[in-house]
């Protein structure tokens, strides 16, 4: 094809109508639809829904065993500690590395139309750096397709993992850009150890932070007021983020209200992936307090859940269910943590279907955005920097 093209005939989120002309990789006009055309190659897109690019906020690709025979859940129980201990002997016994099979769920993933993601990725003192290394070498393999920012993620916890906090360090300092942390009463027993650990890293390294918490009621509370008044005292507002934070739905709405300032004041984000089984934040109630809050797709096919599929679409529908949302004012709550929200958490400056911006979108067979929420309609087209890498869900 030619330097220009125009993707014709495109429904746009807001339902207007236009033609999508794209130059050098970027959208160089958005023109009324059926503009007369000058040298330039069409695709007619007949009318079809064009959504800016998915964006998966949290998602664990050194985790997954996408690709390789079914392993059945080994946990013993429904606590974290017993699925961490799981998943240590599901990775002592795996053969394949981690590289093939986060592959495989990034290639499923930009299929459905997320070209951005963050992944944490696990770092201990049993497996040392190995899985930032083969994380490190998936985001250079797929550089021209989605961008990948990581976390360095001590799964085994740091107190209770000695050598932890020095390898963090490190792992910033390879080309992780987030420092994380995990539960730092539940399972390190120590609040203020734990986040000193995690926050001197990021203060030192200009990293930022993203901390699982899965800890619930006012003892998970205060773990999330702490995390926010560090936030503060160190100026990291806008660089932080809390993880799951089942704690913000489990308490009274007055206490989750006075938490939702506290957090709009620290620049502190929150994540939710809509999860069964787990008070989620409520999310309209923080939205609301001026709190960021986006989504993501947490764990997919590994030791901790046979569940997932990547697909940030059926994830905002997911999410959208867990928070009983039904109006469509609400379903585009749910898309905007999986789009906007996410990018602006991710630091995705040059983000969005505008003029300028670069050519990456996504078609689905919708007609409005909140339809295409509630049904997950397929994706006719990925396209990246105006170049079409997939069309009904499989990679070009």
């Amino acid at each position: 094809m030619g330097a220009r093209l125009r993707f014709t005939n495109a429904t746009l989120p807001d339902g207007s109508r236009h033609d999508i002309e794209v130059e050098g990789g970027r959208i160089s006009a958005l023109l009324p639809a059926s503009s007369p055309t000058a040298d330039s190659d069409t695709i007619d897109l007949g009318g079809t829904l064009v959504l800016p690019p998915l964006v998966d906020g949290h998602i664990h690709l050194d985790k997954t065993l996408l690709g390789l025979p079914w392993v059945p859940n080994q946990s013993a129980g429904n606590k974290v500690s017993d699925r961490i201990e799981a998943e240590r002997r599901v990775r002592a016994a795996r053969t394949v590395p981690e590289f093939e099979t986060g592959s495989n769920l990034v290639r499923q993933v930009v299929a459905s139309g997320t070209l951005h993601m963050r992944s944490h990725v696990d770092i201990d003192n049993q497996l040392g750096l190995r899985n930032l290394h083969e994380v490190l070498k998936i985001r250079e393999h797929f550089r021209d397709l989605v961008t990948i920012e990581i976390v360095a993620f001590p799964q085994s916890g740091i107190l209770r993992s000695p050598g932890t906090a020095e390898l963090l360090d490190e792992a910033i300092a390879l080309g992780a850009e987030l420092v994380g942390g995990l539960d730092p009463v539940g399972i390190d027993g120590d609040l203020d150890a734990h986040l000193d650990a995690v926050f001197a890293i990021a203060h030192r390294r200009g990293a930022g932070v993203d901390i699982h918490l899965h800890d619930g009621g006012e003892a998970g509370l205060a773990q999330i007021l702490a995390i926010a008044a560090r936030t503060q005292a160190l100026g990291l507002q806008g660089k932080v983020a809390v993880s799951h934070a089942f704690a913000l739905g489990s308490v009274s709405t007055d206490s989750a209200t006075r938490a939702a300032d506290t957090l709009a004041r620290a620049g502190v984000a929150i994540m939710s992936h809509g999860p069964g089984g787990a008070t989620i934040p409520p999310l309209k109630l923080l939205r609301e307090h001026g709190v960021e809050v986006f989504g993501g797709s947490d764990n997919i096919r590994d030791a901790w859940s046979p569940f997932g599929n990547g697909d940030m679409l059926d994830r905002a529908m997911q999410i959208a269910y867990r928070a009983n949302f039904r109006h469509d004012e609400e379903l585009a709550l749910a898309f905007d943590m999986v789009t906007a929200a996410a990018a602006r958490v991710l630091g995705l400056k040059d983000y969005g279907l505008k003029v300028g911006g670069p050519a990456d979108f996504v078609t689905v067979e919708a007609t409005t955005l909140a339809e295409a929420v509630a049904t997950r309609k397929r994706r006719s087209l990925v396209v990246k920097s105006g170049r079409i890498v997939a069309k009904d869900a499989v990679l070009v």
